[in-house]
Parts: structure tokens; sequence; C-alpha cells
């Protein structure tokens, strides 16, 4: 036992690699699964990465990303609905439980946060059986309010949860991202609601000063500001036990040396986020 079962290579840390190249960069270090992104996906098709995947005995924590159920034009609301059952189809085939959902912001030149959050709620209802009848889980991603109008209409984890209850357990659930949920005063509490509906844990820092493209300003635990020790013994306490995925957005830590990064990313996971130290 190494400390290292349950950690998550989430590809868009090595932003850089094919998923045959993040596949081997995994293997090379030893971890056991990989959080697999949509459009490297689409790159090799499904098959060959099933297999590739099978060959390397890794997991697939999540796949990323469904969502984007926002829009105000009925024609764009079809198409997302497609292109998520699309996606749901692909979990399935490379054996992901989950699809990360990043529900979407406002629709361009829109106020109406209500009326989103409506029709993002919409989407749920519509996806969720389709989901179930897969075996996929949507995972409900609650991001940072700086990200509202353009991402993610729904802004903490009590939001996510009160739409995920609408839903067995096994439909739709939620993820707890460290970046995005860390400064939630409510958040102790609302991952013990969350209990088994947590699909999945994702961590990475808050740096600051923030990237002028603020989707970029993720940094590798330990740069920043968030206690990953005691996020962990939250999702733990209420009862999370699956793959803990490292998702960087950075373009520094992207132009780094991908097997360096790997290296720091398993050594500040061992140290700030399972042991505390």
């Amino acid at each position: 036992m190494t400390g290292l079962e349950r950690l998550s290579l989430n590809q868009k840390t090595t932003n850089t690699l094919t998923l045959p190249e993040a596949i081997e960069l995994c293997v090379r270090h030893g971890l056991g699964s990989i959080g697999v992104w949509r459009e490297p996906l689409a790159e090799i098709g499904v098959d060959r990465a099933r297999r590739l995947l099978e060959g390397a005995g890794l997991r697939v924590s999540s796949l990323c990303r469904g969502g984007f159920l926002t829009s105000d034009d009925p024609e764009e609301r079809r198409r997302a609905l497609d292109d998520n059952l699309s996606a749901i189809r692909d979990a399935a085939a490379i054996g992901a439980p989950t699809l990360v959902m990043v529900v979407g912001g406002l629709p361009a030149g829109s106020k109406d946060l209500d009326g989103a959050r409506d029709r993002m709620a919409e989407g749920i209802a519509a996806l969720a059986p389709a989901a179930a009848d897969h075996g996929i889980t949507l995972g409900l991603e609650p991001m940072h309010p700086i990200f509202t109008a353009d991402r993610g209409v729904l802004s903490t984890l009590g939001q996510a949860l009160d739409l995920a209850e609408q839903f067995p357990a096994e439909w739709v659930g939620v993820v707890v991202d460290s970046y995005h949920v860390w400064w939630d005063p409510e958040l102790a509490r609302q991952v013990n609601r969350a209990g088994e509906r947590i699909v999945s844990f994702q961590v990475c820092d808050w740096v600051l000063p923030l990237a002028a493209d603020t989707l970029l300003s993720r940094g590798m635990m330990g740069d920043g500001h968030i206690d990953f020790a005691a996020q962990w013994r939250l999702v733990e306490q209420a009862g999370y036990r699956g793959d803990i995925e490292v998702e960087i957005f950075n373009a520094d830590v992207w132009a780094s040396d991908p097997d360096e990064v790997v290296a720091s990313m398993k050594q500040r996971y061992l140290d700030l986020v399972v042991s505390g130290r």
C-alpha cells in the first residue's frame, strides 16, 4: 500500500497529452485511476479507449463533462440534450461511473438567472432516467460564484443538493471540487448532508493573483489557500470512498513536463490531502 490507491489524474492536469499518452503516464507513476475528458476521448474513439484503459488496468474515475443546459433557444437546448445523451453513452462505454455536469451559465445577453436555473433543472430531469438506464450517475458540480455568468448557475453545494435530492441517489449526485466550494461557510453541513450522493472529490488549490482567464487560476495543492486535509476529513466522514481526482487548469502547469507534474501531484496529495501535514 503506497497511500496512492485512490489518487486519480484528471486529464486536464496534463492538458497537452493525448488520452493514450495520459494513460501511459498514469501507468509509469503507478496510479490506478484517470479522469477522462470527452475531447481527447473523441480523438481516439470509445472502443480504442476502452481497450487501452482495460489493458493498463486503470479505473475511470469520471468522464468530464456534460451539462450546458441553460440556453433559452429551443434548438440549442435540443442539441445540448442530444450531446449529453451521447456523453452518457460514452461514459458507460469506458466504464466511468459518473458524468460530471458543468450545468452552464447565462445565455448570451441574458440576465435571467432564475430562468437559466429553471431550464437547467428541466434538462437534468430529462437526462437522469437515461443516465440511470446506462448505469451512470449525473454528478452536479457547483462552481464558484465567479463562474455563474458563463459556466455554472449552481454556485453552492446546497443548491446542487436541492436539485439532486429530487432524484434517486444512483441517478443524480454531486461533485465536491475543492476549488469551487472551499469558501462556502456551509461546506461542512452540506458535505455531511450529501453523504452517499458524493460521486466525485476533486482537488486543486486557489492561487492568487487570479489569471486574466479566471478558468486558468487553479494551482497545485499547497500553492494557495485551501485546507485540503479538512476537506478530505469532511468527505470521508460523509462516507465517500471513491477516487480523488487532481484537476488543474493552469497554463504554467500545462507547459511543464508531465512527469514532473505528476510526481509533484503525488507528493502533495500524500503530504497535504490524506496526511494533512
